[in-house]
């Protein structure tokens, strides 16, 4: 008899972006390993991105249980526009934010902890605890953000003695956007509170990232599991290689992850190297910030520049596996150590070098030179990161640019799978 868990979950199709992946994989894999999946979820939530293409990856056996949500971002769309950027965690430096701005941030910092979700909690442990009963469930698991579903899976660990799992797919206190929600001492003290409840309650922490469970392993305990998010083998074929040389950046590349040491270098190149100029084409695949684009045309490389927008998944698994060079970009501060892209195993399984900048110490500088999948800068590397990009170049102009990648098997969404189902079998 197949063990029963039950996964709460904002995120799920026809929901698109990094958010949805994880499980949704899960999910999908879970039953090999004697497991059977039961998805709670909301039925009428408001997506930042949609991706209906992810729906064919949910089979028809598994149970998708629904429940009204009743979300402020929903009326706030009817006022502003900003409300949709602020729900993706997408917030402007102080200078930049306008009056409605400010009191958006406000009111999302101090009259919603933990996050706007907040108000499915009650209304979901209701539902769940019937359910759960009825259907002799002894094993729960609460993935975020958004963290107040974590609120929940304490409830209901609380009132029915079930063994719950909280999944952190980002830090909640000390993830980068926290500090911008215009916080009270008071508020920020709340969510420091249920930060510690939830992490000294649940059975078991599962966190994406080594310098969150170190974290975390300061706060609490309790068991802490590092399963990063991974790869799968999707059946993307593609027929050949871009003609020039690309450097493709897939995801959403926003106003704060503004590398100037990279547009500073390509301004170089273009300007000292003619074969460079007529052959290279810089890719941003999905939503690009203001700030990046003024950028670039300060150092005239707007013309050189394919702005894609946003692709469904296949899209942008296609568009990884036939660049030249792919780019991956982290924000330069201690916040963003712990944070793994999604797009980084993506990257892996496309088997075409990556060029990554960030932070010193960052999880993903060991991800990647412990897979050999590329090469890894800091800010301050400016003529190392040039002459990596010329010798990227020439190997392209002598058809020669491939990834060397090692060990990568074990980010298989597959494997990946058996590991969290050993830990919810323990």
């Amino acid at each position: 008899m197949p063990k029963k868990v039950l996964i709460i979950t904002y995120y799920w199709p026809n929901a698109g972006g990094p958010g949805v992946q994880r499980w949704l994989k899960f999910v999908k894999y879970l039953p090999e390993f004697n497991i059977e999946p039961i998805v709670y979820c909301p039925e009428n939530a408001t997506y930042p991105i949609i991706d209906n293409t992810l729906e064919a990856e949910i089979s028809k056996s598994i149970t998708v249980l629904k429940q009204p949500i009743k979300e402020p971002y929903q009326l706030a769309n009817i006022f502003s526009k900003q409300s949709k950027t602020i729900s993706k965690g997408i917030i402007k430096g102080p200078k930049k934010q306008g009056l409605v701005e400010k009191l958006m941030l406000y009111v999302r910092g101090n009259f919603f902890i933990p996050d706007a979700r907040k108000n499915w909690i009650n209304p979901s442990v209701i539902f769940l605890e019937n359910y759960i009963k009825e259907n002799q469930i002894d094993t729960i698991i609460t993935t975020g953000p958004p963290h107040s579903l974590h609120l929940i899976g304490m409830q209901l660990k609380t009132k029915l003695k079930v063994t719950w799992f909280a999944d952190f797919r980002d830090p909640w206190t000390t993830i980068g956007y926290h500090k911008k929600l215009k916080l009270t001492k008071s508020s920020a003290e709340k969510h420091l509170k249920l930060e510690h409840n939830v992490l000294n309650t649940a059975n078991h922490i599962i966190v994406t990232s080594y310098n969150t469970k170190r974290e975390f392993s300061a706060k609490t305990q309790q068991p802490i599991s590092v399963i990063t998010n991974g790869f799968d083998d999707e059946n993307v074929k593609i027929n050949a290689l871009d003609e020039k040389f690309t450097i493709s950046h897939i995801g959403s590349l926003l106003s704060e992850r503004n590398p100037e040491i990279l547009w500073i270098v390509l301004g170089e190149l273009i300007k000292e190297n003619k074969a460079f100029s007529n052959q290279f084409e810089l890719q941003l695949v999905g939503a690009v910030g203001q700030a990046i684009l003024d950028r670039l045309k300060f150092h005239y490389l707007m013309q050189h520049t394919n702005l894609v927008g946003y692709v469904n998944h296949l899209e942008a698994v296609k568009l990884q596996k036939q660049s030249q060079v792919l780019l991956l970009v982290e924000i330069n501060s201690e916040d963003t150590k712990a944070i793994i892209p999604g797009k980084l195993f993506e990257y892996f399984n496309a088997k075409r070098p990556i060029l990554a900048i960030g932070p010193d110490g960052s999880d993903v500088e060991g991800l990647i030179h412990q897979t050999n999948t590329g090469y890894y800068y800091l800010y301050n590397e400016k003529e190392a990161l040039k002459q990596r990009i010329i010798s990227l170049f020439n190997l392209y102009l002598n058809k020669n640019l491939k990834s060397e990648s090692s060990s990568i098997s074990k980010f298989s969404r597959q494997y990946l799978t058996e590991q969290l189902a050993q830990i919810l079998k323990t």
